[in-house]
């Protein structure tokens, strides 16, 4: 595939140090980190800067996080990837999970099973991807998430298990 200088895009974004966040793990809550973050005391993940999210909500066991379509998240088709998507649904359930994890505790993924119902676009609108926490136990959480576009549609749905342990 070539092309033309008239059709060439270009992105650049910066970030900050990723330990920021990870040396807070033993002082702070989850819920206490994530709004830290939400009110700018903190810096987002790079993961945020990367994919251009917009509004990040936080309340115990439950975020939200948008993303309005832009062209570098297509694929092919001209739609949004899927694992755009996929990234945004296991944002919105690791970090409702994190949400109810006191200070010194994390979490990881164990698996993210998603469905997608309809593709999205710049048309789309903006994306919401709303994640809550449905049980919490001593060593796993599960937690589901929905992206909807701009009319209340519904894109993608997903659940997902993490693993819950105490950081060194």
């Amino acid at each position: 595939m070539t092309q033309t200088e008239g059709d060439l895009r270009s992105r650049t974004f910066s970030w900050s140090d990723p330990m920021l966040n990870a040396e807070q793990i033993g002082r702070r809550s989850g819920l206490e980190l994530l709004r830290a973050m939400n009110r700018g005391e903190l810096p987002a993940p790079p993961i945020m800067h990367l994919l251009g999210t917009g509004r990040f909500d936080v309340e115990e066991g439950r975020v939200t996080v948008t993303l309005e379509p832009q062209e570098y998240h297509y694929n092919p088709l001209g739609t949004v990837h899927g694992g755009v998507l996929a990234t945004l649904l296991d944002t919105a359930t690791g970090c409702a999970v994190h949400s109810t994890l006191p200070a010194g505790m994390g979490y990881t993924t164990l698996d993210l099973t998603t469905k997608f119902l309809r593709p999205a676009s710049i048309a789309s609108g903006v994306l919401t991807c709303e994640g809550t926490v449905l049980s919490k136990g001593r060593r796993t959480a599960l937690a589901q998430a929905q992206v909807t576009d701009g009319r209340g549609a519904l894109i993608a749905h997903a659940t997902s298990t993490c693993m819950l342990f105490e950081m060194p």
